[in-house]
């Protein structure tokens, strides 16, 4: 066969992977996708070879045969909309769909029947948390989450790779896969592409997802592209991992909010042979024109013949809209999450049932609903069950959402297939993005917004929800993955072990340098657990000394304090005010600010036992991270058995600490860092405490 000189890099790498992996299944040549098992291992090699260089990358290996048998039912007129038919390995499923997520092996506060009654043709479980508890083991022992959660529909499982994205902390991603911290016991995993197989190949789902690497879609384009190669690599992994097994594997389209990337990462996957496609990366931080375009964009670039699914999304409205856009299959936490907090979709508009209008109405949730709760249970009921935080009431209302999501799935199909959707989705349009249209909700008076910005300091909200400090001229982020609390908690607090110091018996103050103030998280972590602590019994005493050039990030983030509730505390007003703190409740527990150049006020500080270093980068504060800077707080800690604690792990920075004098250690991962770093002054008590010290020879 003859190749065009237009053909990418991509597909001979792909080639390469196709024909060792084939070689590596010996003469069985198994197709992990459907391909039927009586075509020879030269035939079939032929077939991808072909498959990879068609010359629209939109069809490549639509010659293959797959295990879904997808068909295209109708398409109608003036929109993108669709509706089709593939068959998993349990059972017919009709698009468009929406599968209710059951991360635990289990819909919240849902029963197996009800799911089956409302129409659910395909449930949702997480890969990754399946794979802490009960683990791929118990799979295998009772055959499959089918007979494990008694479901005799399809199962998809999610790869965990969104999941590990939005840990708070303790994650970070690597060419080897996701490392993180089991919320379980504490132990370290790495997810790689292989295990998420491996663990979903156990738990027998029909539909296995690649593992990706999510991103913020508001990402910078470098960034973007970063974790769409990753990502490229990994699912030509899974592909690898698959083997012989009959369940479909999706790929995962990302790229951000860059139509270009986006396109590229289409191509590439879709010269991959999945059974269908995922559009990831987005409800991670945009808004919702940027998401439906970018949504548009993407599923233009997807295959005719297999599904489209667009993961995470949404409201009703959401999945009208991306329906409207060419997609087929949708799933989100939504319905059970609203439902738990009062929270109803209806043919009337959204219902917040904790509001008092409802205290009395004796009405159906929905007059037009046919599910078992707007049957036979009123508003006032429904109100009152929400009120009163009663599960019963999360199960009821979450039924409801449910069911109204088949049902509009059912109708938008029904429409499809009549070449009426265009009125439908206007129809609908008006109705999915009201509230209750009957009892309309009157707008709060609000107070104007408090600033966000303070000299060279701006709040910066994360997609997570959390906040944290931004330093506009360099654009670093305090925290700017993980709450900072609890990025306090874990690096610090918890790595020094402070509350085992804290408990030794000795009238010596414990003292820790807090080095680069910033929004106090870190000497406020300190300073809660030594109440918590000295509120069950008597604990040495410590002093905390905070070192800061600019104050203006504190005092930003006192004045929004609703945004950082840690600060809701006697001492760090006092500090701003008078640049020393001592605790009214607890009279061994203080606090001093020394204000100014570190390197110019550390000689004025009493010695440490503790130092919480966590100045801006080298880039930023080039200053501090130099063996200048390091020898000189090592004078001052003299003979003193210290260890330092900050969340580098750049070579650079090591090899400062090691030419100043110190020890180093690696420290536990934090945010996208595998490792952070420890450095110490006495060998000996660095071994006691089994830190993990760096080898002789380090760096290699």
């Amino acid at each position: 066969m003859t190749i065009d000189k237009d053909e990418s890099v991509l597909g001979f790498a792909f080639i390469i992977l196709i024909f060792l992996t084939l070689e590596l299944h010996g003469g069985r040549c198994a197709l992990p996708w459907g391909q039927s098992p009586s075509v020879p291992c030269g035939e079939r090699k032929k077939l991808y070879v072909e498959a990879v260089f068609a010359s629209d990358p939109r069809t490549r290996f639509r010659t293959l045969e797959t295990s879904l048998h997808f068909q295209l039912d109708a398409l109608a007129s003036g929109t993108r909309a669709r509706a089709a038919t593939f068959r998993t390995l349990h059972n017919e499923v009709r698009t468009p769909l929406f599968m209710p997520v059951g991360t635990h092996a289990t819909v919240k506060a849902q029963t197996q029947d009800f799911l089956h009654d409302s129409g659910s043709q395909i449930l949702l479980a997480n890969t990754y948390h399946l794979l802490l508890r009960p683990g791929a083991e118990v799979f295998r022992r009772v055959g499959g989450i089918h007979r494990f959660m008694n479901w005799e529909r399809s199962v998809l499982t999610d790869s965990g790779g969104f999941q590990i994205f939005s840990l708070p902390h303790s994650r970070s991603m690597s060419e080897a896969g996701a490392v993180f911290q089991s919320y379980l016991d504490g132990r370290t995993i790495v997810l790689s592409p292989e295990l998420s197989i491996e663990t979903q190949k156990a738990i027998g789902s029909d539909i296995m997802m690649v593992l990706d690497q999510c991103v913020p879609s508001t990402v910078d384009e470098a960034t973007a592209r970063q974790a769409m190669e990753l990502t490229h690599r990994w699912a030509a992994r899974s592909l690898a991992a698959r083997g012989d097994s009959r369940q479909a594997m999706f790929g995962i389209v990302q790229g951000a909010l860059n139509q270009s990337l986006r396109q590229v990462s289409a191509e590439a996957l879709c010269a991959m042979p999945f059974e269908g496609f995922a559009i990831g990366g987005l409800a991670v931080g945009e808004g919702k024109s940027e998401r439906e375009d970018t949504c548009e964009f993407t599923a233009a670039l997807l295959p005719d013949d297999k599904p489209r699914y667009l993961m995470g999304v949404g409201t009703p409205l959401d999945i009208l809209e991306a329906v409207h856009r060419g997609v087929d299959m949708f799933d989100c936490i939504i319905p059970t999450q609203v439902a738990q907090r009062g929270g109803a979709f209806t043919s009337r508009g959204f219902l917040q049932l904790r509001r008092g209008i409802y205290k009395t109405s004796n009405d159906p949730l929905d007059p037009d609903c046919g599910c078992p709760t707007c049957a036979k249970f009123s508003r006032a009921y429904l109100h009152h069950l929400t009120k009163c935080k009663e599960t019963l009431g999360w199960q009821l209302i979450g039924q409801h959402n449910i069911f109204f999501y088949h049902q509009l799935m059912a109708e938008m199909r029904q429409s499809i297939l009549e070449d009426r959707f265009l009125a439908l989705y206007k129809e609908k349009r008006a109705i999915l993005a009201e509230d209750d249209l009957d009892n309309p909700v009157t707008p709060m008076r609000r107070n104007p917004p408090r600033s966000i910005t303070l000299g060279e300091y701006k709040i910066h909200t994360a997609i997570e929800g959390f906040s944290s400090i931004l330093h506009v001229s360099s654009g670093e982020i305090m925290h700017s993955r993980t709450p900072p609390m609890d990025e306090a908690r874990s690096l610090y607090i918890e790595q020094s072990r402070l509350a085992s110091r804290l408990r030794e018996e000795t009238s010596e103050p414990l003292v820790i340098w807090d080095v680069g103030l910033g929004a106090a998280a870190n000497a406020m972590a300190a300073i809660q657990c030594y109440e918590a602590l000295a509120s069950q019994r008597p604990v040495r005493p410590m002093h905390i000394v905070s070192f800061e050039n600019d104050l203006d990030s504190l005092r930003l983030a006192l004045k929004n304090n609703d945004r950082f509730p840690y600060l809701r505390h006697a001492g760090p007003p006092a500090i701003l005010k008078n640049a020393t703190w001592v605790s009214k409740q607890h009279e061994r527990l203080s606090w001093q600010l020394h204000e100014g150049d570190f390197l110019d006020l550390l000689a004025q500080a009493k010695p440490p036992d503790l130092v919480f270093y966590d100045m801006f980068s080298g880039k930023t504060c080039a200053p501090a991270w130099t063996e200048d800077a390091f020898r000189a707080m090592l004078a001052i800690c003299g003979s003193r058995d210290v260890e330092l604690f900050t969340y580098t792990c750049s070579t650079a920075s090591r090899v400062a600490m090691l030419g100043a004098g110190w020890g180093v250690a690696r420290g536990r991962n934090a945010g996208d860092k595998e490792q952070t770093t420890i450095a110490f002054t006495h060998l000996d008590k660095a071994r006691e405490r089994g830190r993990d010290i760096l080898a002789a020879e380090w760096p290699v």
